[in-house]
């Protein structure tokens, strides 16, 4: 019996990783046979050829583009990792008023859309923006720039440092506190102690807080695509939106190896930051087991320059970008001079209701975030589970070809996944429906499925899986009697938070929406070119409001957002 089960067992763990490897690896090689090609894959005329290579690497605007976006990621670096891990040491450390209920409100720009965030900054301090016209009329001008790559840079690290502080606050929470205790009884100020004993312990959490930014950086394309566009800034993954157009007629062959080098170049941080999370464990605290955490005394102070730093992030990250799009989302016209509450208008959103394409847009989200996200908890539960305490080769296989599509930045994805149901005959009748946007999306979220999945399986004990296979059960029965019922609030938790990534997706449907595949933020994106504005206001505020609803959801069930 006990053969019999490890043989389903490795029976289903062999089906589950063949199924990702070719889910998986099509896109990327169809990437790479397209970039070794004249001309699109689908033409008959078609040879081999490294004309395309030669053609990117020659080209100046290539280059160009690539310093931009390894300065972007850099600076994205210096701005999120500090800032996170003060925030983290703030939250988690001391005794700051408040701090349970914070969390939340810390988090929150990390799940709001790039597109939607970029958006708002331009309606709020863009240069016709609501704060810059009020900076103007009181100071004589708005002494800043968010059409400039030192503009990006900030905005890209504001946004992206909840993201460092998810990392870093969880190592922080397991620190024990005699040795910040002992250096503040020698006199040690607070901040010397963050800096002098804090900061020593949990350095690998920030090593790779860094590390996963850097990827970041490399594959953001709102942001550069909103602020930088107007600018003549462009980055690799905007570069790659604007090749296509370059000749007149698809240019798949030359998008295939901007794709290939932008892979070549992030997949080696997805391997740093898995060495990082392996060796995670050997950097244990240096205090003792068991010692109580005591919060850190700020001090009166200390509590009002605290509130007031975070207060002015949470201003600058998230007030103005969302108070942007809410009060652009409610008036036709503003500018020098104008008063908004002679423009307030509901007319944006009946718009949107009335137009096809962009009714069908909020549908499709919403049908994607909530039956999607559902039946793409059930696929990474599927691969949780074949990777389920499996130390073999198959388990060390499926970790790789989960990590490969966090390599890919999602407009790599969706461009993937376009030539994949298009040269595939038995997948094209699909690629018309949602059908090819949940399969790009589900890989989309892979790598963060699978972790939040496999945390809740990690709750239960191997004793209770030994015990029930002692009965005669097999290993399905174990997992559907045993397993799966004791992880099941853990499941409806990963469904909200998936339910979150998918509605706040965008890039990934850029090259796949067409009539009946619309979605909000790829009509964000599709709407920039035209620049209408009243109906991406409309948009971006709907996809707040969806979002927050997502979160407090999630909140509700129970959720972990953090590790």
């Amino acid at each position: 019996m006990r053969s019999k089960t490890a043989g389903d067992a490795r029976g289903f763990r062999l089906t589950v990783v063949a199924a990702l490897v070719v889910v998986v690896m099509t896109p990327v090689g169809l990437i790479l046979y397209q970039s070794l090609l004249d001309n699109p894959f689908f033409d008959k005329t078609a040879r081999f050829s490294l004309e395309a290579y030669e053609y990117v690497l020659t080209d100046s605007d290539y280059w160009r583009a690539l310093g931009t976006t390894a300065v972007f990621a850099l600076g994205l670096v210096a701005v999120a990792v500090p800032l996170g891990a003060m925030l983290a040491f703030v939250l988690t450390r001391t005794d700051l008023a408040g701090r349970k209920w914070l969390e939340p409100v810390v988090l929150a720009p990390m799940f709001l859309s790039s597109i939607v965030l970029a958006f708002g900054y331009t309606v709020s301090v863009g240069p016709s923006g609501f704060v810059s016209l009020w900076a103007k009329q009181t100071f004589g001008g708005a002494p800043w720039n968010i059409y400039s790559l030192p503009g990006m840079i900030l905005i890209g690290g504001l946004s992206h440092a909840p993201g460092v502080y998810l990392y870093v606050s969880s190592a922080m929470r397991g620190l024990p506190s005699d040795l910040e205790e002992a250096a503040r009884a020698t006199g040690a100020g607070l901040w010397r102690v963050s800096l002098d004993v804090t900061l020593p312990m949990v350095l690998p959490s920030l090593v790779f807080a860094a590390a996963l930014n850097l990827l970041l950086g490399f594959e953001t394309f709102g942001i550069p695509l909103v602020l930088g566009d107007p600018g003549g800034i462009v980055v690799l993954t905007t570069y790659l939106y604007k090749v296509n157009s370059l000749f007149g007629t698809p240019t798949y062959h030359v998008m295939a190896v901007v794709a290939i080098s932008l892979v070549l170049m992030t997949l080696p941080l997805v391997f740093v930051q898995r060495l990082l999370l392996r060796n995670s464990r050997r950097y244990a605290s240096m205090g003792g087991k068991g010692a109580r955490a005591t919060p850190l005394r700020l001090g009166a102070a200390g509590q009002v320059v605290a509130w007031a730093v975070i207060g002015l992030w949470r201003l600058v990250s998230v007030g103005f970008p969302i108070g942007g799009i809410a009060v652009r989302a409610f008036v036709d016209s503003w500018g020098e001079g104008v008063v908004l509450s002679d423009h307030l208008t509901t007319r944006h959103f009946q718009h949107l209701l009335e137009t096809p394409s962009l009714f069908r847009g909020i549908v499709n989200t919403l049908v994607l975030a909530v039956a999607g996200g559902a039946l793409a908890v059930c696929v990474y539960l599927a691969v949780a589970l074949a990777g389920h305490r499996n130390k073999g080769f198959g388990g060390a296989l499926l970790d790789y070809m989960v990590l490969l599509p966090r390599a890919l930045p999602g407009i790599i994805i969706g461009l993937a996944f376009f030539w994949v149901f298009l040269f595939v005959p038995f997948l094209t009748p699909l690629r018309p429906t949602l059908a090819s946007l949940f399969v790009a999306y589900t890989v989309v979220g892979l790598s963060y499925g699978l972790r939040v999945i496999q945390a809740t399986l990690l709750q239960v004990g191997p004793e209770l899986e030994e015990a029930s296979r002692a009965t005669g059960a097999n290993i399905f029965r174990t997992w559907r009697d045993t397993v799966i019922p004791m992880v099941r609030p853990g499941l409806v938790g990963a469904w909200s938070l998936i339910m979150i990534v998918f509605l706040r997706e965008y890039a990934t449907g850029v090259y796949l929406m067409g009539v009946g595949t619309e979605v909000m933020g790829s009509l964000m994106v599709s709407l920039l070119t035209s620049g209408n504005m009243d109906q991406i206001a409309a948009l971006a505020f709907i996809s707040i409001i969806l979002t927050a609803a997502g979160l407090g959801l999630a909140l509700r069930l129970g959720a972990r957002i953090h590790d």
